[in-house]
């Protein structure tokens, strides 16, 4: 895919919408930033590369009044799915230009691995990234740099779009690999376990960013979270409160995250927010055979009740 051919299907598609939310270069080389493009000069702002990262799709709950285009890598067009499903959004007013995509980098792990130096400059060779810091440049495998959902993606081209750019690609990830991580950490005794989950989550500094950033948290002016008189969690920032705000809002994603990771790419003290989220996929696909944001035509598990399900047995009393 060439940027190019980005910019001339931008170029068709905008007069249809009222903006077109692409990325553009952020403050720095290796931050991207979103672009809000209303005028066809800002066109040639817009790029296409491994720091676009974002999850753009999370603008349109809140844009339902526009007509919208919007750039999708393949795990951004899950949310496009799981917004049909709950009528989120109106799929008429939005006009989606997917990218087969071949993976993203973690800005925190190239930061991590030029210590943090300032970067000058990055560029992207092959499977390579080389960043150019005061002490010099550095390569680094684009592998060692990828967020975890990058991994395992079995989803690299966009599975809901309106204009394609470039050739469909399959996944070469493999699917028992999908939820490794999540039965090797159930290994665990449930006492590790909880010391791993108090280790990590004394560090939150209750910031809500994994909230805010959350394509499917679209309730955030009504968050219990913020609410004064909520009866489930207070403003008090012990571990308690803690455990209980991540509790919640990883409950209110059963059977709708779409695994975009973007909690976990926001969070400033770098809490492994996504595991839970994930261990939650794994249970729903092994009760209901149900991965989020597939078939525009599924219904969500949460969103039907039986007093029997087939699939789970009662605990003996």
């Amino acid at each position: 895919m060439t940027l190019s051919k980005l910019k001339e299907l931008v170029q068709q598609v905008l007069p249809e919408v009222d903006v077109l939310i692409g990325y553009k270069q952020g403050f720095d080389p290796v931050h991207a930033t979103p672009a809000f493009v209303t005028k066809p000069e800002q066109i040639n702002d817009l790029i296409w590369n491994p720091l676009c990262v974002h999850n753009l799709c999370s603008y349109l709950p809140f844009m339902k009044d526009k007509k919208v285009g919007v750039i999708v890598k393949g795990c951004d067009s899950r949310t496009i799915v799981q917004y049909m499903q709950e009528k989120l959004i109106d799929r008429t007013k939005v006009r989606v230009i997917g990218i087969p995509c071949r993976g993203v980098i973690s800005v925190n792990k190239v930061l991590h691995a030029v210590n943090h130096q300032p970067i000058e400059s990055i560029n992207f060779e092959g499977g390579n990234l080389v960043v150019k810091t005061p002490e010099g440049p550095k390569t680094i495998p684009m592998d060692e740099v990828m967020p975890a959902k990058c991994s395992i993606c079995q989803y690299p081209t966009p599975l809901n779009y309106d204009h394609l750019v470039g050739e469909a690609i399959q996944s070469d990830k493999p699917k028992e690999k999908v939820f490794e991580d999540i039965k090797e950490f159930e290994k665990l005794s449930l006492e590790e376990r909880r010391k791993y989950w108090e280790k990590e989550f004394d560090r939150c500094i209750r910031c809500y960013a994994c909230r805010n950033a959350c394509p499917m948290c679209v309730c955030q002016d009504q968050c219990l979270a913020e609410s004064r008189d909520s009866h489930w969690t207070s403003q008090r920032d012990d571990l308690t409160e803690k455990y209980m705000f991540h509790m919640i809002h990883s409950l209110h994603l059963a059977g709708r995250c779409i695994e975009c990771g973007e909690c976990e790419r926001v969070c400033p003290m770098e809490i492994p927010v996504a595991k839970i989220k994930k261990k939650i996929g794994m249970e729903l696909k092994e009760l209901f055979d149900y991965v989020p944001g597939i078939n525009p035509e599924d219904t969500p598990p949460m969103y039907t009740f039986k007093a029997e399900e087939a699939t789970i047995q009662e605990h003996k009393l």
